[in-house]
């Protein structure tokens, strides 16, 4: 890969002298391990898009249809490894904390890989496909469930309906993962992005708020997106060839 050297280096010295690095990662990541990117053009199933599955309206009208597409996509995913950029993100991890920094791996990305690959303080925003808990928020059962589920799973507590532990559009994301991420967004001295649109919010206005509490931004992707302007150095490629010569 033809990356300009002065600019690599530029981001390993940067790398290598932060205190605090903060990550954002998108279905860019887990593409290259073979994840499909369910809201583009492998997102179609039966007839159905992600957008008309993954909503409490769709679940409180056809829980089985819905169940039934969350079965497809973990099997989907279930033998799927992390690919070089999960364990460049894993050393980089370890080398922060090794010198005392500090590390906050925040995902868009519910497939697990980054915790598979050995990261450690990862950030879930939309959740874990891997998770299944009870529909009823006032009951709070959830568990990890990685083998093949009921049809329609049932909680163990309460008997009522469980759903998928992810976050479904129209709903807010989890007030403990919030306040990390905005711990990380304040204390980060570097911020790297990767493999993310840049279009979904809040996760596309994270590189903007670090950059503006005094952050130096990395963007990591395939082409540009609208999070390019808020970076410092934009590296345009595979992510699981990138971040190894960053890191």
């Amino acid at each position: 890969m033809n990356l300009p050297g002065n600019e690599v280096e530029q981001a390993r010295a940067l790398l290598g002298k932060a205190r605090f690095v903060g990550v954002l990662t998108g279905a860019g990541v887990s593409a290259e391990s073979g994840v499909p990117t369910f809201r583009g053009k492998d997102g179609l199933w039966k007839q159905y898009r992600a957008e008309e599955l993954a909503t409490p309206e769709a679940f409180a009208r056809d829980p089985s249809l819905v169940w039934e597409w969350y079965q497809w996509r973990r099997n989907l995913i279930r033998d799927k490894e992390p690919n070089p950029a999960h364990f460049a993100l894993v050393r980089l991890e370890e080398a922060l904390l090794e010198r005392g920094g500090d590390f906050g791996l925040i995902t868009q990305n519910v497939d697990g890989l980054h915790e598979k690959a050995g990261s450690r303080r990862v950030i879930p925003i939309h959740g874990n496909i891997w998770e299944v808990r009870c529909a009823d928020p006032s009951c709070g059962w959830k568990e990890v469930d990685r083998g093949d589920l009921d049809p329609l799973p049932k909680c163990p507590r309460c008997g009522g309906p469980a759903r998928p532990g992810v976050v479904w559009f129209g709903e807010a994301l989890p007030e403990d993962a919030l306040e990390e991420v905005d711990r990380v967004l304040r204390g980060c001295d570097l911020f790297l992005v990767a493999g993310t649109s840049g279009v979904v919010q809040p996760a596309a206005s994270f590189a903007w708020a670090a950059r503006r509490r005094g952050a130096w931004v990395i963007e990591v992707n395939l082409e540009p997106t609208p999070l390019t302007e808020a970076a410092h150095l934009a590296f345009h490629g595979p992510a699981g060839e990138i971040l190894p010569l960053l890191v």
